[in-house]
């Protein structure tokens, strides 16, 4: 009787693996070769996707393999609230379907511990528990695409700016932590098997920039204990869905030894994981060559599959649910396509032509939230109310006592329904084609698509011509040079006007133009903006450290899109001036100013100088703080004889370890007696 019990007992546990066995999939499928299909792997399907506006250029050795995925995570949330989508046709559809039918093969669901309040009242951000997770993969799993599982461990948003540790761990030691992360990780993987949900990839962290669950590098225990939360949720991922990748995220490629040191730690502390993921948005993180190379270098040094899980791209200026968002005309970004439909795609088109052919080991990239449109409301107050019920906006008021520094001052809606692939009522938009359009292209006439930005930085005293031409964009990103005509320009009340910055909008070619005018006090350093670079100046590292260089990133400079950019890894290693010698300057009074933003300084000795003749006549100090907050140095009353040799510059001594920095906006003016 006991060897039928101990049998009997055999056969369940049996069954109960090969049914989580058969869940995850890790069985195989093949390919169009008749080879094994890695579960992971997207699913083939046929699709009937074509354009007669859209002008998308072939992508080389794009494979059926590739992971083409969107968030969708909002989703439930706004439909809660009455938003409905509808295809192309105007026909109206699960979103989930939609989305397939134009070349989506995964879907990537964020997943937060708890985002509610004691009495029940949602976060917001499409309050994402895994109960919604859920819900979303069995829509995606239906539609034939795959789960990726994006776990935050927070109660609320997840990003290289917080990473708060959820309310239930709040108390708990590294290695208390560490077993609920394992053990809640496991039960929502297994709740989304039992659900029949086809889960082919798992997120351990968000963004997770040296913090996660509210643990930070440089805390004591630093990435010895991040690196332990992340073992913890790869153990469990491998236990319930052995066929899934795991996956760990990163941001801000564009800070390279960062990625490089993430790689490092990563390797070190033998965190188990199959994908180094990176966000990449063109408007703050650099260039495409650069993102391809930290990717490689991740890729050969580790032999680890990357990709790109996060990007997007506004096909308008416009706000469409009263709220106000990231991106809009003027914000100080990188703007290398226009705010339009085609801009959207050819964004899309390009990330994914990099990806292919640049990047070894790039496994898909994935679009973000372009499900999340307008609430649907008619006024702010409308759309407030469905934000507050349903969750639907970024942050409900409810988010105040879990995230009272940010969501518990600016809770609103979303700030992202202008880099949806669906318009404010829920109608596909062109662009969501491209990525069943990139296999074999898809060519059109190429026409004008939008005006380039025009910027102009004038002296007060010198004379203000306005361009004859613009560019403008084709539809295949080109520039070709076109008249304009401006409206309402006062160039009399510009002069007059002082230091001040106006937007001028004209016409060309029946579409909008702007040129942002900048006018400002004659300037007698060159190159005062660094602009060209660092034409003009001398920097002099005192001690040994890791950057001191001009950047060009526009989101971190006070005029233009370059600036200095200092960075040192170690404690007491930034130590550096950077000076001008200046040519011609006639006999008078004179003031000088530079401006700095930085952090993790430490005690800092920082000053700007004018030597005259090699002694160092004058100084004032200055300081770093944090990102965002610049400080101007301002030396007064410089008197100068002309013939004397003067030099400006800017003293930089810093203790704190990774302590950076940026310097613009270099200033010699006259001073009238």
């Amino acid at each position: 009787m006991k060897s039928v019990k101990k049998i009997l007992v055999f056969i369940l546990l049996l069954s109960l693996v090969m049914s989580a066995f058969v869940s995850c999939k890790k069985d195989k499928d093949e390919d169009e070769n008749g080879e094994p299909r890695a579960w992971w792997l997207p699913t083939q399907k046929e699709l009937n996707v074509s354009s007669d506006s859209l002008y998308v250029t072939k992508v080389d050795n794009l494979s059926d393999d590739f992971i083409f995925g969107m968030d969708a995570s909002a989703v439930p949330s706004l439909e809660a609230g009455g938003v409905k989508y509808y295809d192309h046709d105007g026909n109206e559809k699960d979103v989930y379907q939609i989305l397939s039918e134009n070349g989506i093969n995964y879907i990537r669901v964020r997943v937060w511990n708890d985002p509610f309040d004691k009495d029940g009242n949602g976060y917001g951000g499409g309050n994402c528990d895994i109960e919604n997770a859920i819900a979303i993969g069995k829509r995606a799993t239906a539609y034939g695409m795959k789960l990726l599982v994006n776990f935050h461990y927070s109660d609320f948003w997840a990003d290289p700016a917080k990473q708060m540790v959820p309310k239930a761990w709040a108390k708990m030691g590294i290695e208390a932590k560490s077993n609920a992360l394992y053990a809640y990780t496991k039960e929502c993987l297994e709740k989304l098997v039992d659900a029949g949900v086809e889960v082919g990839m798992v997120q351990i962290g968000n963004e997770t920039n040296g913090a996660m669950a509210g643990e930070s590098s440089t805390a004591l225990g630093g990435w010895k204990k991040i690196t332990q939360l992340m073992s913890a949720g790869s153990r469990a991922v491998r236990e319930v869905c052995p066929g899934a990748l795991v996956a760990v995220h990163f941001a801000n490629p564009e800070k390279v030894t960062n990625y490089t040191s993430y790689g490092k730690n990563l390797e070190y502390y033998g965190v188990d994981y199959d994908v180094f993921a990176s966000s990449y948005y063109p408007y703050w993180h650099g260039t495409y060559e650069n993102l391809a190379s930290v990717l490689n270098n991740i890729a050969d040094t580790y032999g680890k599959k990357v990709m790109i899980a996060e990007t997007s791209y506004a096909y308008t200026a416009e706000d469409t649910d009263f709220n106000g968002n990231t991106i809009s005309d003027g914000s100080a970004i990188t703007k290398n396509y226009p705010f339009t439909v085609q801009g959207q795609a050819n964004l899309v088109r390009d990330l994914t032509n990099v990806a292919v052919n640049d990047i070894r080991n790039c496994i898909g990239i994935f679009y973000w939230e372009g499900t999340w449109i307008s609430s649907g409301g008619e006024s702010w107050e409308e759309n407030s109310a469905l934000w507050e019920k349903y969750g639907s906006g970024w942050a409900t008021s409810y988010a105040g006592d879990y995230d009272p520094n940010d969501a518990g001052k600016y809770y609103g809606g979303c700030a992202v329904d202008n880099q949806a692939l669906f318009d404010k009522n829920g109608k596909a938009l062109e662009s969501l084609k491209v990525f069943g359009l990139m296999k074999n292209g898809n060519v059109v006439e190429n026409k004008a698509d939008a005006i380039e930005d025009t910027t102009l930085i004038i002296d007060l005293n010198g004379e203000i011509v306005m361009p004859t031409t613009v560019n403008a964009v084709m539809l295949d990103n080109s520039k070709k040079a076109i008249p304009v005509e401006w409206h309402n320009v006062d160039i009399e009340a510009m002069k007059a006007g002082g230091v001040a910055k106006y937007d001028i909008v004209g016409t060309a070619d029946g579409m909008t133009a702007h040129c942002y005018v900048s006018m400002v006090e004659y300037n007698y350093l060159t190159n005062w903006s660094f602009e060209d670079g660092d034409a003009g100046w001398e920097a002099k590292a005192l001690k040994s450290f890791d950057e001191l260089y001009v950047e060009d990133k526009v989101t971190d400079s006070l005029t233009g899109t370059k600036h200095y950019h200092f960075w040192g890894a170690s404690a007491d290693a930034v130590e550096f001036t950077l000076e001008q010698k200046v040519e011609n300057l006639p006999t008078g009074k004179y003031k000088y100013t530079i401006s700095v933003m930085g952090g993790d300084g430490g005690v800092t000795d920082i000053y700007a100088y004018v030597k005259i003749n090699g002694e160092t006549v004058y100084t004032m100090a200055t300081e770093i703080t944090s990102y965002g907050e610049w400080h101007s140095a301002l030396i007064e009353n410089i008197e100068y004889t002309a013939g004397d040799e003067i030099i400006v510059g800017i003293y930089f001594k810093c203790s704190g370890p990774n302590a950076w920095g940026k310097i613009d906006d270099a200033m010699l003016n006259s001073v009238k007696e």
